[in-house]
């Protein structure tokens, strides 16, 4: 037997009963579904790692999509080495009975330096002088400039930003065709994250998002049909739902007015000093870590943090290892938003005083998640010129940036990262066969996985 897993992120039960999705829904009817009470934090890289895996965060490190390094007071946040997930793959478990066993990789994440046998993933290659040129890394290398031969560039600024868009999953579902025809792999992982966007940007329930739908339900109908005429069995995943929000939640504004945050001056711009911060927030959709430079100050901070509007929740250590989240990377403090909000990095009080990247796209410097990336500050008169003009000035080899992001998060509609209360909101597993059970915990999708290998 070979299996595609086809990770369709944002899907939910909902959407299969929504009518916008007649291809997966019929998919569903006629095989089975099963909706899978998501991994907490349900976000990207924790999910992605617990279904890998079958381990909770604590076992497996992966406490969100970001945290802070203590020793060296920085945060990580998109880290890409497979080697930072502990605990077995399901490839390598397989491989224990078949060790021929061949696995492509297309986009999941942590794709660096991974045991499969074929890899894709997104890499910039950042240059000397500080430029970096959008790109794709493999493995094998050489596969590289096959599929940049066969099917062009890889569309970056469809995959993030204020342009991400259908083109980067219809590249990734032409890549995964790519690679069955020419290596026909025992599982391919597909990652195809269009649906993630507008409900993001626009909110579940907007006219934008139900064109998502319908976008994503042709694409990965197309490409299931493709792959079962190839005599693969194909199995659609998704990592976690996206709910209505209407408030962000600044917790680092919070603690830098009780004189807890160290920020420094930097051109003119306010960066946030981790190393001198008696506390602050590494906020991540609907979770932060919060880490602490002084001990003493716990039962304050949690008051502080209880006491916020839009925080639902805080656990301390004793509470994260009752649930299975404790581990090194996590925070001293882990809060949780309510249903209706979701919190933003932002730390300055002053937006003249923001830092230089915060009106740009930049997923690795900005200390927390920030979906403004997915938008067009209202301010920015013909954006389209704006970004012609930031082109014309790499070619000629000029440094700039493009300076797009808005700085009010309240515009962010959609967003994730708690477990929603109604099942209806979880991701799903769909298979063709028969006999899913009605719900499944995150890490047990890792043996529904391996099943039949």
């Amino acid at each position: 037997m070979r299996r595609a897993v086809l990770n369709v992120v944002g899907l939910t039960a909902r959407d299969l009963q929504s009518g916008k999705m007649p291809r997966l829904a019929a998919r569903a009817a006629k095989g089975s579904v099963a909706r899978v009470k998501p991994a907490f934090p349900a976000v990207t890289c924790t999910a992605q790692a617990t279904y890998l895996t079958g381990l909770v965060p604590g076992q497996h490190g992966i406490v969100a999509n970001g945290w802070s390094d203590r020793s060296l007071s920085e945060v990580h946040f998109w880290k890409q080495s497979n080697r930072i997930v502990e605990g077995k793959k399901i490839w390598e478990t397989v491989r224990s009975k078949r060790p021929r066993f061949r696995v492509a990789n297309l986009f999941w994440w942590f794709n660096l330096g991974s045991s499969v046998d074929i890899a894709v993933t997104p890499r910039p290659i950042y240059k000397a002088d500080g430029s970096k040129a959008l790109d794709i890394a493999t493995w094998p290398h050489d596969l590289r400039y096959a599929l940049k031969k066969d099917l062009w560039d890889f569309p970056f600024g469809a995959f993030w930003g204020p342009y991400a868009g259908l083109d980067s999953s219809q590249w990734i579902a032409d890549a995964a065709r790519w690679i069955e025809h020419n290596e026909k792999p025992d599982l391919n992982l597909v990652y195809l994250p269009h649906l993630d966007y507008d409900l993001q940007r626009h909110g579940p329930c907007s006219v934008e998002a139900d064109a998502a739908r319908a976008e994503i339900d042709k694409l990965v109908g197309r490409l299931a049909d493709d792959l079962e005429q190839s005599g693969v069995e194909v199995t659609i995943l998704s990592e976690y739902g996206i709910t209505a929000v209407d408030r962000a939640v600044c917790l680092n504004r919070v603690f830098r007015t009780r004189g807890w945050l160290a920020i420094k001056d930097e051109l003119g711009g306010e960066i946030l000093d981790t190393f001198h911060s008696r506390a602050f927030a590494v906020c991540d959709h609907q979770v932060a870590h919060v880490y602490l430079r002084d001990q003493a100050l716990l039962s304050e901070v949690r008051t502080a943090l209880e006491s916020t509007p839009g925080v639902e929740r805080v656990l301390d250590v004793a509470a994260q290892k009752a649930e299975g989240l404790w581990h090194a990377r996590s925070g001293d403090l882990l809060a949780v938003s309510d249903a209706h909000s979701w919190f933003a990095y932002n730390y300055w009080e002053d937006d003249a005083r923001a830092p230089d990247f915060a009106r740009t796209v930049d997923i690795h410097r900005k200390p927390g998640y920030d979906p403004c990336e997915l938008l067009i500050d209202s301010n920015v008169k013909l954006p389209m010129l704006n970004v012609l003009w930031f082109l014309l000035r790499k070619k000629l080899g000029f440094r700039a940036l493009l300076k797009l992001t808005p700085l009010n998060p309240q515009r962010i509609k959609g967003s994730h990262g708690r477990v929603p209360e109604d099942s209806l909101d979880w991701p799903v597993l769909i298979e063709s066969r028969v006999g899913l059970p009605v719900t499944l915990e995150a890490k047990q999708v890792h043996d529904r996985l391996a099943a039949g290998f």
